[in-house]
């Protein structure tokens, strides 16, 4: 698994979501490395991890890639920050195996995939097969970022649009597919690392709803809420990202933020 790492210090793993790479975390990586050691893996399949014969991105090959990362870098634990769907996975991780998260930021994520997220996810899929990248480049513009944002960032717009025309989404379209099942309901009550909990109230994929869920579900959970934001949190915000990662995890390693009470 390819990984950007960069600083020294407590250590934060960040998770791109499905169909991206480390890259969306460019505005975060620098920043956040001056007090941190920082991890930016790509995920099979995804960026510069090329995806093992037979993957299926069930999420507990996910899981074991990132698990076994650490373990490669003798990282017993680490602060887990996940995006979309990779908000999914560290939640999953901070789960099935608490010992191995020090903490879980989520950026734009859930405790499910409900039915607003499943038609969105399907909608891209539909226009890729059916409109072509350009076609499909214009939705992902509409859906992730917010409008007033993007319009003062055409660069990124221009950017988008010649990656989609190169890159391979048949893996983030079966992760997809996994993910439309994803329901932490039953568990996520019982969940173990400290908590933040990032959320965009103009979030056209994860509805901001989500947040609340998120924070009225997880004991002792934090949550940060950025209007005038869309689903690409770190881009969109990256110093404020920035900033709510950096005091929740020096929070943790303080001790003023404490595993809740069992």
């Amino acid at each position: 698994m390819a990984a950007r790492d960069e600083g020294s210090g407590p250590v934060v793993v960040l998770v791109h979501g499905m169909g991206g790479d480390h890259t969306v975390w460019n505005g975060v990586v620098g920043p956040l490395a001056s007090g941190f050691r920082v991890l930016a893996p790509d995920l099979r399949g995804h960026g510069r991890s090329p995806a093992p014969a037979g993957s299926t991105y069930a999420f507990g090959e996910m899981e074991g890639d990132l698990l076994h990362l650490l373990t490669t870098k003798g990282i017993p634990a680490a602060h887990l920050v996940g995006l979309s769907s990779g908000a999914l996975l560290v939640l999953r991780i901070g789960l099935d195996a608490p010992d191995r998260a020090r903490s879980l930021t989520l950026v734009g994520g859930s405790a499910y995939v409900d039915a607003h997220t499943r038609s969105v996810v399907q909608r891209w899929d539909e226009t890729y097969r059916t409109g072509g990248p350009d076609a499909f480049a214009v939705r992902l513009l509409k859906d992730l970022y917010y409008p007033d944002w993007i319009e003062a960032h055409l660069d990124v717009a221009d950017r988008l649009r010649r990656e989609v025309r190169k890159r391979d989404f048949g893996p983030a379209v079966r992760w997809s597919q996994e993910a439309a099942r994803f329901d932490e309901r039953k568990r996520i009550a019982g969940l173990a690392p400290p908590a933040l909990i990032v959320q965009a109230m103009d979030d056209q994929v994860v509805d901001a709803s989500h947040g609340r869920i998120l924070r009225q579900s997880i004991q002792g959970a934090q949550i940060r809420i950025f209007a005038q934001t869309g689903h690409m949190i770190p881009i969109e915000r990256p110093q404020e990202t920035v900033e709510a990662i950096r005091a929740f995890v020096s929070g943790v390693e303080s001790g003023t933020i404490r595993r809740p009470e069992t």
